[in-house]
Protein backbone atom coordinates (compact mmCIF):
# COMPACT_ATOMS: atom_id res chain seq x y z
CA UNK A 1 0.00 0.00 0.00
CA UNK A 2 1.41 3.38 -0.96
CA UNK A 3 1.89 6.14 1.56
CA UNK A 4 -0.73 8.89 1.26
CA UNK A 5 0.20 12.21 -0.28
CA UNK A 6 1.13 14.82 2.32
CA UNK A 7 -0.53 18.22 2.03
CA UNK A 8 0.10 19.52 5.50
CA UNK A 9 2.16 22.45 6.71
CA UNK A 10 5.52 21.85 8.32
CA UNK A 11 4.95 20.34 11.78
CA UNK A 12 7.26 19.72 14.72
CA UNK A 13 8.33 16.28 13.54
CA UNK A 14 9.34 17.63 10.14
CA UNK A 15 11.18 20.55 11.70
CA UNK A 16 13.15 18.23 13.97
CA UNK A 17 13.93 15.96 11.03
CA UNK A 18 15.32 18.94 9.12
CA UNK A 19 17.40 19.97 12.13
CA UNK A 20 18.96 16.49 12.23
CA UNK A 21 19.75 16.18 8.53
CA UNK A 22 21.33 19.63 8.48
CA UNK A 23 23.21 19.21 11.77
CA UNK A 24 26.81 20.43 11.66
CA UNK A 25 28.97 20.10 14.76
CA UNK A 26 31.21 22.95 13.61
CA UNK A 27 28.23 25.30 13.94
CA UNK A 28 27.61 24.35 17.58
CA UNK A 29 29.03 26.85 20.10
CA UNK A 30 32.09 25.67 21.99
CA UNK A 31 30.36 26.13 25.36
CA UNK A 32 27.61 23.73 24.23
CA UNK A 33 30.15 21.15 23.10
CA UNK A 34 32.03 21.40 26.39
CA UNK A 35 28.86 21.01 28.43
CA UNK A 36 27.82 18.00 26.35
CA UNK A 37 31.13 16.30 27.10
CA UNK A 38 30.73 16.99 30.81
CA UNK A 39 27.23 15.47 30.65
CA UNK A 40 28.70 12.37 29.00
CA UNK A 41 31.44 12.13 31.61
CA UNK A 42 28.90 12.45 34.43
CA UNK A 43 26.66 9.79 32.87
CA UNK A 44 29.44 7.27 32.37
CA UNK A 45 30.71 7.78 35.93
CA UNK A 46 27.27 7.04 37.34
CA UNK A 47 26.93 4.00 35.09
CA UNK A 48 30.20 2.65 36.46
CA UNK A 49 29.06 3.20 40.06
CA UNK A 50 25.72 1.47 39.44
CA UNK A 51 27.20 -1.94 38.63
CA UNK A 52 27.88 -2.48 42.34
CA UNK A 53 24.17 -2.50 43.20
CA UNK A 54 21.67 -5.33 43.31
CA UNK A 55 19.35 -3.82 40.71
CA UNK A 56 22.19 -3.75 38.17
CA UNK A 57 23.10 -7.38 38.64
CA UNK A 58 19.49 -8.53 38.38
CA UNK A 59 18.77 -6.35 35.37
CA UNK A 60 21.85 -7.72 33.61
CA UNK A 61 20.89 -11.31 34.46
CA UNK A 62 17.36 -10.84 33.18
CA UNK A 63 18.33 -9.16 29.93
CA UNK A 64 21.15 -11.61 29.25
CA UNK A 65 18.86 -14.58 29.85
CA UNK A 66 16.58 -13.56 26.99
CA UNK A 67 19.02 -11.73 24.69
CA UNK A 68 22.04 -14.02 24.87
CA UNK A 69 25.56 -12.92 24.06
CA UNK A 70 26.34 -10.18 21.57
CA UNK A 71 29.02 -7.80 20.38
CA UNK A 72 28.10 -4.59 22.18
CA UNK A 73 29.62 -3.34 25.48
CA UNK A 74 28.01 -2.91 28.87
CA UNK A 75 29.37 -0.19 31.13
CA UNK A 76 31.47 -1.59 33.99
CA UNK A 77 30.83 -5.24 33.13
CA UNK A 78 32.59 -7.96 31.13
CA UNK A 79 29.22 -8.77 29.54
CA UNK A 80 28.54 -8.22 25.83
CA UNK A 81 24.98 -8.10 24.49
CA UNK A 82 23.11 -7.61 21.21
CA UNK A 83 22.75 -4.01 20.07
CA UNK A 84 19.42 -2.93 21.54
CA UNK A 85 19.86 -4.98 24.72
CA UNK A 86 23.22 -3.36 25.44
CA UNK A 87 21.61 0.08 25.08
CA UNK A 88 18.77 -1.02 27.35
CA UNK A 89 21.12 -2.13 30.12
CA UNK A 90 23.47 0.85 29.77
CA UNK A 91 20.59 3.30 30.06
CA UNK A 92 19.37 1.51 33.17
CA UNK A 93 22.83 1.77 34.73
CA UNK A 94 23.19 5.47 33.99
CA UNK A 95 19.80 6.28 35.50
CA UNK A 96 19.94 3.63 38.22
CA UNK A 97 21.17 5.81 41.08
CA UNK A 98 19.05 8.86 40.20
CA UNK A 99 22.25 10.86 40.18
CA UNK A 100 22.13 11.86 36.49
CA UNK A 101 21.55 15.25 34.91
CA UNK A 102 18.13 16.82 34.34
CA UNK A 103 16.70 19.46 32.05
CA UNK A 104 14.63 21.44 34.54
CA UNK A 105 11.84 22.78 32.36
CA UNK A 106 11.40 19.44 30.60
CA UNK A 107 11.86 17.43 33.83
CA UNK A 108 13.79 14.92 31.71
CA UNK A 109 17.03 13.09 32.51
CA UNK A 110 18.40 13.68 29.04
CA UNK A 111 21.79 11.94 29.17
CA UNK A 112 20.42 8.66 30.52
CA UNK A 113 18.96 7.79 27.12
CA UNK A 114 21.19 9.97 24.94
CA UNK A 115 24.46 8.44 26.16
CA UNK A 116 23.61 4.76 25.55
CA UNK A 117 22.10 5.65 22.17
CA UNK A 118 25.21 7.57 21.17
CA UNK A 119 27.50 4.73 22.31
CA UNK A 120 25.64 1.70 20.97
CA UNK A 121 24.11 3.15 17.81
CA UNK A 122 27.46 4.83 17.24
CA UNK A 123 29.31 1.52 17.40
CA UNK A 124 26.67 -0.18 15.23
CA UNK A 125 27.12 2.47 12.54
CA UNK A 126 30.90 2.75 12.90
CA UNK A 127 30.62 6.40 13.83
CA UNK A 128 33.53 8.70 14.50
CA UNK A 129 33.81 10.48 17.82
CA UNK A 130 32.57 13.71 16.24
CA UNK A 131 29.53 11.95 14.78
CA UNK A 132 28.78 10.30 18.14
CA UNK A 133 29.07 13.63 19.96
CA UNK A 134 26.74 15.17 17.38
CA UNK A 135 24.20 12.41 18.05
CA UNK A 136 24.42 13.00 21.79
CA UNK A 137 23.76 16.71 21.36
CA UNK A 138 20.85 15.99 18.99
CA UNK A 139 19.24 13.58 21.47
CA UNK A 140 19.66 15.95 24.40
CA UNK A 141 18.46 19.01 22.50
CA UNK A 142 15.37 17.36 21.02
CA UNK A 143 14.32 15.56 24.20
CA UNK A 144 14.70 18.76 26.22
CA UNK A 145 12.49 20.69 23.82
CA UNK A 146 9.81 18.00 23.52
CA UNK A 147 9.70 17.64 27.30
CA UNK A 148 9.52 21.40 27.89
CA UNK A 149 6.55 21.61 25.53
CA UNK A 150 4.44 19.58 27.97
CA UNK A 151 4.90 22.22 30.69
CA UNK A 152 5.00 19.58 33.42
CA UNK A 153 1.97 17.78 32.01
CA UNK A 154 3.50 14.32 31.63
CA UNK A 155 3.92 13.86 35.39
CA UNK A 156 0.36 15.02 35.97
CA UNK A 157 -0.95 12.21 33.76
CA UNK A 158 1.28 9.60 35.41
CA UNK A 159 3.98 9.35 32.73
CA UNK A 160 7.71 9.55 33.38
CA UNK A 161 9.00 11.96 30.72
CA UNK A 162 12.55 10.60 30.87
CA UNK A 163 11.33 7.39 29.28
CA UNK A 164 8.59 8.79 27.07
CA UNK A 165 10.42 11.85 25.75
CA UNK A 166 13.82 10.19 25.78
CA UNK A 167 12.58 7.76 23.15
CA UNK A 168 11.98 10.61 20.69
CA UNK A 169 15.34 12.28 21.34
CA UNK A 170 17.11 8.95 20.97
CA UNK A 171 15.22 8.19 17.76
CA UNK A 172 16.46 11.39 16.17
CA UNK A 173 20.01 10.69 17.36
CA UNK A 174 20.03 7.08 16.20
CA UNK A 175 18.46 8.19 12.93
CA UNK A 176 21.28 10.68 12.45
CA UNK A 177 23.88 7.96 13.00
CA UNK A 178 22.06 5.60 10.63
CA UNK A 179 21.95 8.26 7.90
CA UNK A 180 18.17 8.53 7.68
CA UNK A 181 16.73 11.17 5.37
CA UNK A 182 14.03 13.63 6.46
CA UNK A 183 11.16 11.41 5.40
CA UNK A 184 12.59 8.41 7.24
CA UNK A 185 13.19 10.52 10.35
CA UNK A 186 9.54 11.58 10.28
CA UNK A 187 8.51 7.94 9.98
CA UNK A 188 10.80 6.98 12.87
CA UNK A 189 9.29 9.62 15.18
CA UNK A 190 5.83 8.37 14.32
CA UNK A 191 6.84 4.76 14.90
CA UNK A 192 8.37 5.40 18.30
CA UNK A 193 5.18 7.11 19.47
CA UNK A 194 3.66 3.62 19.72
CA UNK A 195 6.69 2.23 21.56
CA UNK A 196 7.72 4.92 24.05
CA UNK A 197 6.76 4.36 27.67
CA UNK A 198 7.44 5.17 31.28
CA UNK A 199 4.92 4.98 34.11
CA UNK A 200 5.09 6.72 37.50
CA UNK A 201 3.54 3.88 39.54
CA UNK A 202 6.98 3.14 41.03
CA UNK A 203 6.38 6.08 43.38
CA UNK A 204 3.91 4.08 45.47
CA UNK A 205 6.38 1.45 46.62
CA UNK A 206 9.88 2.36 45.46
CA UNK A 207 9.83 -0.20 42.64
CA UNK A 208 12.81 -0.44 40.31
CA UNK A 209 10.96 0.28 37.06
CA UNK A 210 11.95 3.97 36.78
CA UNK A 211 15.58 2.94 36.44
CA UNK A 212 14.66 1.02 33.31
CA UNK A 213 12.89 3.82 31.44
CA UNK A 214 15.78 5.56 29.62
CA UNK A 215 17.30 2.23 28.60
CA UNK A 216 13.98 1.17 27.13
CA UNK A 217 13.79 4.55 25.37
CA UNK A 218 17.08 3.81 23.62
CA UNK A 219 15.95 0.26 22.79
CA UNK A 220 12.72 1.54 21.22
CA UNK A 221 14.50 4.31 19.35
CA UNK A 222 16.88 1.95 17.62
CA UNK A 223 13.96 -0.32 16.70
CA UNK A 224 12.02 2.59 15.21
CA UNK A 225 15.04 3.78 13.22
CA UNK A 226 15.68 0.33 11.73
CA UNK A 227 12.02 0.03 10.72
CA UNK A 228 11.93 3.50 9.18
CA UNK A 229 15.15 2.86 7.27
CA UNK A 230 13.50 -0.13 5.65
CA UNK A 231 10.40 1.77 4.63
CA UNK A 232 7.94 1.31 7.51
CA UNK A 233 5.37 4.12 7.47
CA UNK A 234 4.83 6.02 10.72
CA UNK A 235 2.19 8.61 11.73
CA UNK A 236 2.95 12.08 10.42
CA UNK A 237 2.03 14.18 13.47
CA UNK A 238 3.31 12.30 16.52
CA UNK A 239 3.26 15.30 18.85
CA UNK A 240 -0.01 17.18 18.30
CA UNK A 241 -2.10 14.81 16.23
CA UNK A 242 -5.48 13.62 17.47
CA UNK A 243 -3.80 10.76 19.40
CA UNK A 244 -0.33 12.28 19.47
CA UNK A 245 2.06 12.55 22.38
CA UNK A 246 0.66 15.70 23.98
CA UNK A 247 -3.07 14.90 23.65
CA UNK A 248 -2.65 11.38 25.07
CA UNK A 249 0.13 11.85 27.62
CA UNK A 250 -0.97 15.06 29.36
CA UNK A 251 -4.15 15.77 31.29
CA UNK A 252 -7.25 16.86 29.43
CA UNK A 253 -7.27 20.62 29.14
CA UNK A 254 -3.59 20.88 30.04
CA UNK A 255 -1.99 23.83 28.26
CA UNK A 256 1.02 22.67 26.25
CA UNK A 257 3.43 24.69 24.13
CA UNK A 258 4.42 22.85 20.99
CA UNK A 259 6.27 26.00 19.92
CA UNK A 260 8.91 25.16 22.50
CA UNK A 261 10.00 22.27 20.31
CA UNK A 262 10.94 24.42 17.35
CA UNK A 263 11.49 27.96 18.62
CA UNK A 264 15.08 29.08 17.90
CA UNK A 265 16.07 25.49 17.12
CA UNK A 266 19.75 25.47 16.22
CA UNK A 267 20.31 28.96 17.65
CA UNK A 268 19.33 28.69 21.32
CA UNK A 269 20.78 25.52 22.89
CA UNK A 270 18.87 23.71 25.61
CA UNK A 271 22.05 21.80 26.46
CA UNK A 272 23.00 24.88 28.48
CA UNK A 273 19.88 24.43 30.62
CA UNK A 274 20.71 20.88 31.68
CA UNK A 275 21.49 20.73 35.39
CA UNK A 276 24.01 18.45 37.07
CA UNK A 277 23.02 16.73 40.29
CA UNK A 278 25.00 17.30 43.48
CA UNK A 279 22.89 14.70 45.31
CA UNK A 280 21.77 11.15 44.33
CA UNK A 281 18.08 11.85 44.78
CA UNK A 282 15.16 13.21 42.81
CA UNK A 283 16.17 16.64 41.50
CA UNK A 284 13.03 18.11 43.06
CA UNK A 285 14.48 17.48 46.54
CA UNK A 286 17.90 19.10 46.11
CA UNK A 287 17.04 22.66 47.04
CA UNK A 288 15.61 21.39 50.33
CA UNK A 289 18.88 19.67 51.20
CA UNK A 290 20.77 22.91 50.59
CA UNK A 291 18.13 24.95 52.43
CA UNK A 292 18.23 22.83 55.58
CA UNK A 293 22.03 22.89 55.62
CA UNK A 294 21.96 26.68 55.28
CA UNK A 295 19.53 27.01 58.21
CA UNK A 296 21.54 24.64 60.39
CA UNK A 297 24.77 26.52 59.73
CA UNK A 298 23.30 30.02 60.03
CA UNK A 299 21.58 29.34 63.35
CA UNK A 300 23.86 26.67 64.81
CA UNK A 301 20.91 24.30 65.16
CA UNK A 302 20.83 20.86 66.72
CA UNK A 303 18.09 18.29 66.32
CA UNK A 304 16.87 19.13 69.83
CA UNK A 305 16.13 22.67 68.68
CA UNK A 306 13.56 21.54 66.12
CA UNK A 307 9.85 21.60 66.81
CA UNK A 308 8.64 21.27 63.21
CA UNK A 309 9.83 21.67 59.61
CA UNK A 310 7.57 22.68 56.74
CA UNK A 311 8.73 22.20 53.17
CA UNK A 312 7.15 24.60 50.67
CA UNK A 313 6.62 22.54 47.51
CA UNK A 314 5.10 23.41 44.15
CA UNK A 315 1.83 21.54 43.64
CA UNK A 316 3.20 19.94 40.48
CA UNK A 317 6.02 18.30 42.47
CA UNK A 318 4.00 17.08 45.44
CA UNK A 319 2.83 13.84 43.83
CA UNK A 320 6.48 12.93 43.22
CA UNK A 321 8.29 13.85 46.45
CA UNK A 322 5.53 14.27 49.06
CA UNK A 323 2.78 11.72 48.33
CA UNK A 324 1.89 9.10 49.52
CA UNK A 325 3.13 10.62 52.74
CA UNK A 326 3.33 7.34 54.65
CA UNK A 327 6.03 6.18 52.21
CA UNK A 328 7.87 9.47 52.45
CA UNK A 329 7.89 9.49 56.26
CA UNK A 330 9.11 5.88 56.48
CA UNK A 331 10.88 4.92 53.24
CA UNK A 332 10.93 1.19 52.62
CA UNK A 333 13.96 1.22 50.33
CA UNK A 334 16.46 3.52 48.65
CA UNK A 335 14.09 4.58 45.88
CA UNK A 336 11.45 5.57 48.38
CA UNK A 337 14.13 7.59 50.16
CA UNK A 338 15.35 9.31 46.99
CA UNK A 339 11.83 10.56 46.28
CA UNK A 340 11.02 11.73 49.81
CA UNK A 341 11.48 15.39 50.65
CA UNK A 342 10.95 14.38 54.29
CA UNK A 343 13.83 11.91 54.24
CA UNK A 344 16.20 14.16 52.31
CA UNK A 345 15.64 17.04 54.73
CA UNK A 346 15.99 14.91 57.86
CA UNK A 347 19.02 12.95 56.68
CA UNK A 348 20.86 15.98 55.36
CA UNK A 349 20.28 17.85 58.61
CA UNK A 350 21.56 15.01 60.78
CA UNK A 351 24.47 13.82 58.61
CA UNK A 352 25.29 17.17 56.97
CA UNK A 353 25.58 15.47 53.58
CA UNK A 354 23.52 13.36 51.20
CA UNK A 355 25.42 10.84 49.12
CA UNK A 356 25.17 7.21 48.14
CA UNK A 357 26.03 6.19 51.72
CA UNK A 358 22.85 7.93 52.92
CA UNK A 359 20.81 5.46 50.86
CA UNK A 360 22.09 2.33 52.55
CA UNK A 361 19.52 0.24 54.45
CA UNK A 362 20.96 0.94 57.89
CA UNK A 363 20.67 4.70 57.31
CA UNK A 364 17.15 4.53 55.89
CA UNK A 365 16.03 2.67 59.01
CA UNK A 366 17.96 4.89 61.47
CA UNK A 367 15.48 5.77 64.28
CA UNK A 368 16.94 9.26 64.70
CA UNK A 369 16.37 10.05 61.03
CA UNK A 370 12.85 8.63 61.10
CA UNK A 371 12.01 10.62 64.23
CA UNK A 372 13.06 13.80 62.46
CA UNK A 373 11.14 12.76 59.31
CA UNK A 374 8.02 12.68 61.45
CA UNK A 375 8.50 16.40 62.16
CA UNK A 376 8.50 17.30 58.46
CA UNK A 377 5.35 18.26 56.55
CA UNK A 378 4.70 20.11 53.29
CA UNK A 379 2.51 22.86 51.93
CA UNK A 380 2.02 24.68 48.63
CA UNK A 381 4.72 27.04 47.38
CA UNK A 382 3.19 29.82 45.26
CA UNK A 383 6.63 31.36 44.68
CA UNK A 384 8.33 28.30 43.21
CA UNK A 385 10.10 28.62 39.85
CA UNK A 386 9.12 25.03 38.90
CA UNK A 387 9.30 23.68 36.22
CA UNK A 388 11.96 26.12 35.05
CA UNK A 389 13.97 25.36 38.17
CA UNK A 390 13.57 23.03 41.12
CA UNK A 391 12.99 25.58 43.87
CA UNK A 392 12.85 24.69 47.53
CA UNK A 393 11.93 26.64 50.66
CA UNK A 394 11.82 25.61 54.32
CA UNK A 395 10.10 27.08 57.34
CA UNK A 396 11.57 25.72 60.59
CA UNK A 397 9.92 26.22 63.95
CA UNK A 398 12.19 25.95 66.97
CA UNK A 399 11.23 24.77 70.44
CA UNK A 400 11.96 28.24 71.81
CA UNK A 401 9.34 29.80 69.52
CA UNK A 402 11.37 31.10 66.59
CA UNK A 403 10.35 30.66 62.95
CA UNK A 404 13.35 30.42 60.64
CA UNK A 405 13.10 30.45 56.86
CA UNK A 406 15.38 29.80 53.91
CA UNK A 407 14.69 29.60 50.18
CA UNK A 408 16.79 28.17 47.36
CA UNK A 409 14.99 29.53 44.31
CA UNK A 410 17.38 28.07 41.73
CA UNK A 411 18.64 24.57 42.48
CA UNK A 412 22.38 24.10 42.69
CA UNK A 413 23.72 22.58 39.49
CA UNK A 414 21.46 24.61 37.20
CA UNK A 415 23.06 27.04 34.75
CA UNK A 416 22.36 30.06 36.95
CA UNK A 417 23.66 28.27 40.07
CA UNK A 418 26.22 25.94 38.55
CA UNK A 419 28.51 23.26 39.75
CA UNK A 420 32.02 24.05 38.62
CA UNK A 421 33.86 21.89 36.11
CA UNK A 422 36.00 20.68 39.00
CA UNK A 423 32.88 19.75 40.98
CA UNK A 424 31.57 17.69 38.07
CA UNK A 425 34.89 15.96 37.55
CA UNK A 426 35.23 15.23 41.27
CA UNK A 427 31.76 13.66 41.20
CA UNK A 428 32.81 11.60 38.18
CA UNK A 429 35.93 10.29 39.93
CA UNK A 430 33.98 9.51 43.08
CA UNK A 431 31.54 7.40 41.08
CA UNK A 432 33.84 5.83 38.49
CA UNK A 433 36.48 4.69 40.96
CA UNK A 434 33.94 2.57 42.79
CA UNK A 435 34.44 0.17 39.88
CA UNK A 436 37.61 1.07 37.96
CA UNK A 437 41.06 2.27 38.99
CA UNK A 438 41.94 5.95 39.11
CA UNK A 439 44.29 5.39 36.17
CA UNK A 440 41.45 3.91 34.09
CA UNK A 441 39.22 6.78 35.18
CA UNK A 442 41.89 9.23 33.95
CA UNK A 443 42.00 7.47 30.58
CA UNK A 444 38.21 7.54 30.23
CA UNK A 445 38.07 11.23 31.14
CA UNK A 446 40.70 12.08 28.51
CA UNK A 447 38.79 10.16 25.82
CA UNK A 448 35.44 11.75 26.64
CA UNK A 449 36.76 15.29 26.91
CA UNK A 450 38.35 15.05 23.46
CA UNK A 451 35.89 12.63 21.88
CA UNK A 452 35.48 14.72 18.73
CA UNK A 453 39.06 13.74 17.84
CA UNK A 454 38.44 9.99 18.01
CA UNK A 455 38.31 8.19 14.65
CA UNK A 456 35.85 5.65 16.10
CA UNK A 457 34.35 4.61 19.43
CA UNK A 458 36.59 1.61 20.09
CA UNK A 459 38.81 3.29 22.67
CA UNK A 460 35.74 4.63 24.48
CA UNK A 461 34.14 1.19 24.48
CA UNK A 462 37.29 -0.41 25.91
CA UNK A 463 37.67 2.25 28.60
CA UNK A 464 34.09 1.77 29.77
CA UNK A 465 34.13 -2.00 30.14
CA UNK A 466 35.87 -4.64 32.23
Amino acid sequence: MNKPEQNISLNAAQTLAGFVTEFNLSAVPEEVIKRAKLCLLDAFGIGLASVNYEFAKKTAAGIHSIAGNGEFPVIGMPLRLPQRDAAHLNGTLIHGLDFDDTHGEAVVHTSASAAPTMLIAGLANQASGAEALSAFIIASECASRIGAGARGGFHEKGFHPTGVVGAFGSTLAAGYLAGLNEQQLCDAQGIVLSQAGGNMQFLDDGAWTKRNHPGWASFCAQTAVAMAKHGFFGPRDPYTGRYGLYPTHTKDGREVSVEKITRDLGDAWEMMNIAFKPYPACHMTHAYADAILALKKAHDLTVDDIEHITALVHEGEQSVICIPEENKLKPQNSYDAQFSVHYVIATTFLREKFGLAELEDEVISDPEILNLCAKVSFTDDPDSAYPGYFSGAIQLETRDGRTLEHREQINRGATENPLSDDDIKAKYYGNATLTISEQRADELLDIVMSIENESDLNRLSTALTL
